[in-house]
């Protein structure tokens, strides 16, 4: 039952799940995760979260230099930002964003280094796992709006959205190196 496709992103270790629906007259099944799917996997997916936001909220951009994600949307739309922060991967500085919708099962894995968040289309539950438990020590941010970053126009587009103060003072990318150093 496990039929599935990895889809590349364009950023070297991320990957989308494209997930088989099974659909009958009673409602439909698909399997979300699977650790099996990801072999270079270094630790066991430790942590479980999940996120509610309305539309016009943005969370991030964050990035981790030892967690790893795999993010799968419950319910509503968003777009995702991602961007390379890995000076020595062959994708270094690659920005992309990529469409979820909880309409199309797939999930999301985003190894440590890839800066990512995202921006609510459509009110949205986002269900996702971690292997290393959240103690705030592995954790850096980006400002989400900072135009360096390269990301498609999409994601700059739209009405001011609601971001957490955390999250606005978040510094540029050119003086994170600064910041993550302490």
């Amino acid at each position: 039952m496990n039929d599935i496709t990895m889809v590349p992103t364009g950023i070297d270790g991320a990957k989308l799940t494209k997930l088989t629906v099974w659909e009958d007259e009673r409602g439909s099944f698909f399997e979300a995760f699977r650790a099996s799917w990801f072999t270079e996997q270094r630790q066991k997916w430790v942590q479980w979260n999940v996120s509610r936001s309305t539309g016009c909220v943005v969370r991030g951009l964050h990035f981790h230099k030892l967690q790893t994600d795999y993010w799968h949307v419950v319910a509503g739309k968003l777009e995702v930002g991602l961007v390379d922060l890995r000076p020595k991967s062959p994708t270094y500085k690659v920005a992309k964003c990529i469409a979820l919708d909880a309409a199309e099962p797939q999930g999301l894995y985003i190894p440590p280094g890839v800066l990512h968040g995202y921006k609510i289309k459509k009110d949205a539950t986002i269900m996702y796992l971690v292997d290393v438990e959240f103690t705030g020590k592995d954790e850096y941010g980006v400002r989400w709006n900072d135009p360096a970053l390269g990301l498609p126009k999409s994601w700059y587009e739209g009405p001011e959205p609601a971001v957490s103060k955390r999250d606005a003072t978040a510094p540029m990318l050119k003086d994170l190196a600064e910041r993550a150093e302490r």
